[in-house]
């Protein structure tokens, strides 16, 4: 009997037997057709990741100071209202909100008028907090766009709103997280 040979497969642009990888925004084969999509990806895996670095330097994990910011700004709010704002499931912000009130950051209280109701507000505690906050997302945009012109970072910004609108209406149900100075925000 004889053996049979697997039959052996062409791949166009095979990587180089060295491993490779292609340059820094070259786009893999598979995502010539989603330049943009694949784009998003990478800038928000850098940004995700300095955000991060930032935030570890005042005891924060990424989304915490998104939790914080719209206490500061809202006062006492319900958890599921937070939630809806900050674009988080319940389960996420229940482990968010036990983490900032481990840290002494918020407190959780019931509501007085709706007893199944969880109410979260920042602390005084808090309150130095957020001066650091502030600062560590002014340099954050800083390194993000510290060489865009005051109208390409307004430019940005709108495109932006706009993918964010055309993602959120492709998912149904969901609507974007709430925009500083929007009616809803």
């Amino acid at each position: 009997m004889e053996s049979e040979e697997t039959p052996q497969v062409s791949l166009a642009g095979e990587l180089p037997e060295t491993g490779e990888l292609p340059e820094t925004g070259e786009l893999p084969e598979a995502a010539r057709r989603g330049p943009i999509s694949h784009t998003i990806f990478r800038v928000a895996r850098l940004h995700r990741m300095l955000a991060g670095q930032l935030l570890r330097e005042v005891g924060l994990h990424p989304a915490q100071e998104l939790v914080m910011m719209q206490l500061w700004d809202r006062g006492r709010m319900r958890q599921t209202d937070l939630a809806r704002h900050v674009g988080a499931d319940a389960a996420t912000m229940t482990r968010t909100i036990q983490r900032l009130e481990k840290a002494g950051f918020v407190r959780r209280v019931r509501s007085t008028s709706d007893k199944r109701s969880v109410l979260v507000e920042p602390t005084a505690a808090s309150q130095a907090l957020r001066q650091q906050v502030e600062d560590l997302w002014a340099r954050l945009e800083d390194y993000v766009a510290g060489d865009l012109t005051d109208t390409e970072r307004g430019e940005t910004v709108a495109v932006l709103e706009r993918l964010e609108t055309a993602l959120a209406a492709h998912l149904g149900d969901a609507e974007p997280p709430s925009r500083p100075g929007t009616p809803d925000a």
